[in-house]
């Protein structure tokens, strides 16, 4: 009987373009399946972050705002392009963590062997964390997306005796985006100080052809100038990018427990948009032995980074307890170790033994859907079920396009978040009319409120001798607040009958 040599077979051989693509295919389709799946509706960050980016314009831009703007200026070309709607709304992030996805895979296989950078990049990619990201229409993903391309830019720039001028061009064109995110200013600060320290990084750059490194320099530059007159003269930016809104000192370390405990909140579900928990036992455990196996070679690039992007997400949670996602980094890089640890122990055990390699699949396989499966239906019913979690979105604009016409008139409060955003619905599909006022509806049009008609517009309808008759109530499949839009006559008092 002739020996098995596992190398020969098929599936061995293309095992690595087998598991890539099928990743590739399943991440795909849940990324572009989001908004059909979860979450139900869109949060209130997701509607501020539409409103800001439609009325994004280009005197905007040269008089100062610049927080999140290459996001921005996505989402408003997703809107102009498709539509005001959810799908459009949550397009920019689903493109971008398409795009993370990817970098994470390379950067992973850049540093682990193919193996092990597939099975961390199926855990990480396919994560309740990583989906919630690339399913909010929110600038949040970049927070992510930014430190992961440059850890990837610098990988294939470090390290090379002759680095491509290209990749070095990419790579100042990234730093200059990245700090249009709150809080990433410090993560480039760190990177310009550690490459103007670093021996091997300043011999790196000497070593860069003249005419590549000059326009390199001025594009950094120039877009530093221009951010910071721009800052100069809008101090408000400036506040946002380094701190946040509403920061003070002494609710810092409180940020840090409310944004870290969406993560190892394995108790009663919180009242958040964050599906807790976000990292589920068996990744904590892979990575703390990933963290516990790589303890003696700390310093390795490897282990200092992932450690000093834990040191710096926790920082960042101070700050803003949303910035706690960028944990995800890290914490990929350490299950990655975890994972390369528990295989090299066991072909360790069976080192000139085929048989075990192939037996190796059975309990990889069962460790990997203990992982995926319960996370991914966690995060789909979750965000539909848990109505801790679901409360914090709302399906009115799905409901708005269904139920109103151009025949009624949606009453909002004026400067609210609700009437700016339905100010854009208006502008980008003009089949509805929008009022801050009850006066302000046409004559014999039907209004519509969301919730309940205040006090206010039934103060103003008595003002007017009229009376809002309630017509119907649109309801929303939730369990809590339910009747979301309430239909009503505008009549005359006298036609009222006692």
């Amino acid at each position: 009987m002739s020996r098995l040599v596992v190398s020969r077979l098929t599936l061995y051989r293309f095992r690595f373009f087998i598991g890539f693509g099928l990743l590739a295919i399943i991440f795909a389709s849940l990324l572009f399946s989001f908004p059909l799946i979860a979450p139900s509706g869109l949060s209130e960050a997701e509607r501020e972050s539409a409103v800001a980016s439609y009325n994004l314009h280009f005197s905007s831009i040269t008089s100062g705002d610049l927080v999140d703007l290459p996001y921005h200026i996505l989402q408003k070309l997703s809107i102009l392009a498709f539509g005001f709607n959810s799908y459009a709304i949550k397009l920019p992030s689903i493109l971008a963590g398409l795009a993370l996805g990817v970098l994470i895979v390379l950067l992973l296989n850049r540093w682990f062997k193919t193996n092990v950078a597939l099975l961390a990049s199926i855990i990480t990619v396919l994560s309740t964390p990583f989906l919630f990201l690339s399913g909010s229409g929110t600038p949040l993903i970049m927070l992510v997306f930014w430190p992961t391309f440059l850890l990837w830019l610098g990988s294939k720039i470090q390290g090379v005796k002759r680095p491509r001028p290209l990749y070095c061009l990419i790579f100042a064109l990234a730093l200059l985006l990245s700090i249009y995110t709150p809080h990433l200013i410090y993560l480039v600060i760190f990177i310009i100080i550690f490459a103007l320290v670093q021996p091997h990084l300043r011999f790196t750059i000497k070593s860069l052809p003249k005419i590549p490194l000059i326009i390199t320099s001025l594009i950094i530059l120039a877009g530093i100038t221009m951010w910071g007159i721009n800052l100069v003269s809008t101090p408000g930016v400036a506040l946002s990018i380094f701190f946040a809104k509403n920061f003070s000192l002494g609710n810092f370390f409180n940020n840090i427990i409310s944004g870290l405990a969406p993560f190892f909140s394995w108790g009663n579900a919180l009242e958040s948009v964050f599906l807790s928990p976000m990292i589920s036992l068996a990744t904590l455990a892979l990575a703390l032995t990933g963290l516990f196996s790589t303890a003696k070679g700390f310093f390795a690039s490897r282990n200092a980074i992932a450690s000093c992007f834990i040191v710096f997400a926790v920082v960042l949670a101070g700050l803003n307890p949303d910035s706690s996602l960028l944990l995800i980094l890290p914490l990929a890089i350490l299950v990655a170790h975890g994972l390369r640890y528990l295989l090299e122990k066991w072909y360790g055990l069976f080192p000139e033994n085929p048989y075990a390699r192939i037996f190796a699949i059975f309990p990889l396989s069962v460790l990997l859907a203990l992982i995926i499966i319960p996370n991914v239906t966690f995060f789909i019913y979750g965000y539909r079920y848990v109505p801790a979690v679901a409360n914090q979105f709302s399906s009115d604009l799905n409901l708005v396009s269904e139920t109103l016409n151009e025949n009624m008139t949606l009453l909002a409060e004026e400067n609210s978040l609700d009437y700016k955003f339905y100010e854009v619905y208006e502008d980008r599909t003009h089949s509805l009319m929008l009022a801050s006022k009850l006066k302000e509806a046409k004559p014999g049009y039907k209004v519509a409120t969301l919730g309940k008609a205040s006090a206010d517009y039934l103060a103003e309808a008595e003002s007017m001798e009229k009376v809002l008759s309630l017509d119907r109530i649109i309801t929303s499949p939730k369990s809590d607040n339910s009747d979301r839009i309430y239909i009503y006559n505008i009549v005359a008092k006298e036609t009222v009958k006692e």
